[in-house]
């Protein structure tokens, strides 16, 4: 699934940040590398899901045989096996679904090899194996573009991008898909600017809900804080007004469908996160960060109105409402706002952003422009100068702002 990628992809993009363990940069890296190969079209949408079964079996066409396994690594596959425990009984089914066994550590104690050459032999491995793998009958491809889901995906490659800028060769990669989503989602699923639920082989629905347009405009957000493209930024904030005239329920939140789609006899209204966020907690999360880059009072008072439905439920099924705790935790906060000018070309304006976004900061917006600043820029920038003609930082809370910085010390002291 789609969904299920994007949000595992950010989970453990977060997970990095905290701990900076390797093996959840791999897992970022190789989910949305999967993501590009597997579940991407040429105009830059993403499918909706892989099929789990090809040719009547599930899971065919990624298991393997013990002898499949030596056949393709030849003297290389004690190693493998080693390394993923692979059995003539295999752990499923009679087949062996991959799954690590020993550690990196382990293996080079046993083998008698350093760490570095541990990675290569495995990524060599895994090479071979995927490239027999892609000879074999694949499974079937749900290929829909779904405005929702595609909304998280394109948060995670923006995300991925930034945080892995000046650690990963494919971060500039993941910004050109994530762009090029972006693109995808403001025409083919906006025709006449009017947003759309799907899109497949050229033709959209004219169905929409309240979650399409809540993920997407924190899709845009991510990207904004990525390039610092007005466009997306502007698109963001167009689509949120949208979204209020279009869904606001006058009691508090959103309703899922819009006022002028299909009458029902009952307008639904989700509030508990399920597989994927609900709707109306991607509305709360997306309204805050506006009101963080505009200091407009409607979006933030919509979102603390849309919180109160959810408090007579959230302190007896945590986990079904995490979603809305993360957004809680944002609009009851004080959320950190960054302004940042200088010239993209300068070493000292991206040792600001690389600051900025190597720690994981989820109560932290970022904008940023060279100078004089951009027209349709956020209010967050507006009056902000240089200071000595240097890249300069703002740390602001409430757009109420400490001394701008322009050393690296300074801005880590007020971020910390």
């Amino acid at each position: 699934m789609l969904y299920d990628n994007a949000l595992l992809a950010r989970a453990y993009l977060h997970a990095w940040q905290v701990t900076r363990e390797p093996a959840y940069k791999r897992i970022v890296e190789e989910t949305l590398n999967f993501v590009e190969r597997e579940m991407t079209n040429e105009k830059g949408g993403f499918y909706s899901s892989l099929d789990a079964d090809s040719e009547g079996e599930e899971g065919k066409f990624y298991v393997w045989s013990l002898n499949e396994i030596r056949d393709e690594l030849k003297d290389e596959s004690g190693f493998f096996e080693a390394a993923y425990g692979i059995i003539a009984d295999g752990n499923w089914e009679g087949k062996t679904i991959l799954h690590r066994q020993m550690d990196d550590d382990a293996l080079a104690a046993r083998f008698k090899l350093n760490l570095e050459d541990i990675s290569a032999k495995l990524i060599e491995s895994h090479s071979k194996l995927l490239a027999a793998r892609a000879m074999r009958i694949r499974p079937g491809t749900d290929d829909k573009v779904l405005t929702s889901w595609n909304g998280l995906m394109l948060a995670a490659f923006a995300e991925a991008a930034r945080v892995l800028a000046s650690s990963s060769p494919s971060a500039s990669n993941y910004l050109n898909l994530a762009a090029r989503s972006a693109e995808f989602s403001l025409s083919e699923l906006r025709p006449n600017e009017k947003l759309r639920r799907s899109w497949r082989a050229g033709k959209t629905k004219k169905e929409v809900f309240l979650e399409d347009y809540a993920a997407l405009i924190l899709g845009l957000l991510e990207l904004y804080q990525t390039d610092f493209n007005n466009k997306w930024f502007i698109s963001a904030k167009e689509l949120a007004d949208e979204l209020i005239e279009r869904f606001s329920d006058p009691e508090g939140g959103f309703f899922d469908t819009p006022h002028d789609s299909e009458k029902l006899l009952v307008r639904p209204k989700e509030v508990q996160d399920n597989a994927t966020p609900s709707g109306n907690s991607l509305a709360c999360q997306a309204l805050t960060k506006l009101a963080a880059y505009t200091d407009e009072g409607k979006y933030r008072d919509l979102a603390d109105k849309s919180l109160q439905q959810i408090t007579s439920f959230v302190m007896r099924y945590p986990l079904g409402f995490a979603n809305w705790l993360s957004a809680a935790e944002n609009v009851l906060g004080n959320m950190k706002q960054v302004a940042v000018l200088g010239e993209a070309s300068d070493e000292n304006f991206q040792q600001m952003l690389n600051v900025i976004h190597a720690e994981y900061r989820p109560g932290l917006v970022t904008a940023g422009s060279s100078f004089p600043i951009k027209e349709g820029s956020p209010a967050l920038l507006e009056n902000r100068g240089l200071v000595e003609n240097k890249p300069t930082a703002y740390v602001c809370e409430g757009f109420v702002c400490k001394l701008p910085a322009t050393e690296i010390k300074d801005l880590i002291d007020q971020l910390d």
